[in-house]
């Protein structure tokens, strides 16, 4: 029983320090002084628009037609249609879209990405590259924003991923609430520590320039967070344009969560074991905080199942009446309570965002009071990717028709 209660006060100095190390380093840079406003530019820089689609007929007319709306002038439209089965094609040709037609084989979104841009590589009228996904809207000033970040010499930037359909339930309340916390305490706050923010699947940008010169190789099923390891190695920094705002539509069916939030489990354990010690080791030499960021972030699945460990001997524990002086075996011991203040802590954090984005309490309100439990039903994901690896991108259905004029008034 001495080798147990070892095991766990190491699993607890690990985990405590992880969460210790995110709270801390997001509150601090959120108190630093804000360097997310970027000069006005001197000029439009032209940009190609990359709409990757597979069977999204639905809705990738809506977000054509928000591109066609911006308050800006120097860009094209590109629908890549891949794996479609439905009229995804004809419906961005309607709209007024660009179509390249990906015929090579592809397993991810980030092989559909590394086709277009092999195919635009001799476009010279293009200076930059912005990728979204088909089932988004996108502000009016979207472009403008992120032509302001360009033209202060950023080569890589990620927009604010904002919810399409936050009140649908308690699920995609959870999600809009999850990136919401994402973009104060990590991107923004990374911000104020002179870091680099971590793209996040959509409303991104990279300059042409920098795919042109280093390719785009992505091996993951997580396109997103690998390129930002990539990025964090190279010492290329991500920048946040808190202003230029991507609204997203997030599952509000428990099973489709499940698939994507799988398919991102996966690739990040892939991107743990193809770069967390790379990043590590370039974070001893360059002590570029991006590098340990993305090094700590690869172990996050891990991270949460020895949590879950944890709290299962902290049971074992108390039932067997053995005896433990760290301050959460202290809490513990008060039974419901242990588990009521964690949860009125949560709910604090999440007001917090709220307030501090300044967004309706109440179109969210389920999603705050179960976001414990989407948090939760992570744990038996991560498990079953640890046990067997995934390499099948399963597609999200995407069927909210929701056209940027009621989202923005």
């Amino acid at each position: 029983m001495f080798l147990v209660v070892i095991i766990y006060y190491i699993i607890f100095s690990i985990t405590i320090l992880y969460g210790l190390y995110f709270v801390s380093t997001g509150v601090i840079g959120i108190l630093k002084k804000n360097k997310l406003k970027f000069r006005e530019a001197r000029q439009e820089h032209y940009f190609a628009i990359l709409i990757p689609a597979r069977n999204e007929r639905e809705v990738i007319g809506n977000l054509i037609d928000s591109l066609k709306k911006q308050n800006y002038n120097q860009y094209e439209i590109y629908a890549i249609p891949n794996n479609c089965t439905d009229d995804t094609k004809e419906i961005a040709l309607e709209h007024g879209a660009n179509v390249l037609e990906c015929n090579v084989k592809t397993k991810t979104k980030g092989d559909v990405l590394k086709f277009a841009f092999d195919k635009l590589k001799d476009n010279k009228k293009i200076e930059a590259y912005i990728i979204f996904d088909a089932d988004n809207v996108a502000h009016p000033d979207y472009l403008k924003k992120m032509n302001d970040c360009l033209d202060s010499g950023y080569k890589v930037a990620q927009g604010f991923r904002d919810a399409k359909n936050p009140s649908d339930n308690w699920l995609s309340g959870s999600y809009a609430l999850f990136y919401l916390i994402q973009n104060v305490f990590f991107n923004r706050a990374r911000m104020g520590l002179n870091g680099s923010s971590s793209i996040n699947g959509t409303g991104f940008m990279i300059k042409k320039s920098l795919i042109d010169e280093e390719g785009f190789e992505t091996y993951t099923l997580t396109e997103d967070v690998e390129y930002t390891g990539q990025c964090a190695l190279k010492g290329e920094q991500i920048a946040f344009v808190e202003d230029a705002i991507t609204y997203d539509e997030y599952p509000n069916k428990f099973m489709a969560s499940w698939k994507q939030r799988k398919r991102w489990s996966a690739g990040i354990l892939e991107c743990r074991k193809r770069y967390s010690h790379k990043l590590f080791k370039n974070f001893l030499k360059t002590k570029k905080i991006s590098s340990l960021d993305m090094s700590l972030i690869y172990y996050g699945p891990i991270i949460q199942i020895i949590s879950f460990i944890d709290l299962i001997l902290l049971i074992i524990f108390r039932m067997l009446n053995i005896p433990l002086y760290d301050i959460f075996s202290l809490l513990f011991a008060y039974g419901w309570m242990y588990f009521i203040v964690t949860y009125l802590i949560g709910i604090l954090c999440e007001l917090f965002v709220l307030i501090y984005k300044k967004k309706q309490i109440k179109s969210v309100i389920s999603g705050i009071f179960l976001f414990l439990i989407f948090i939760f039903t992570w744990i038996p994901i991560n498990i079953l990717c640890m046990l067997k690896k995934q390499t099948k991108w399963d597609e999200i259905k995407h069927d909210r028709n929701v056209k940027i004029n009621e989202l923005v008034k």
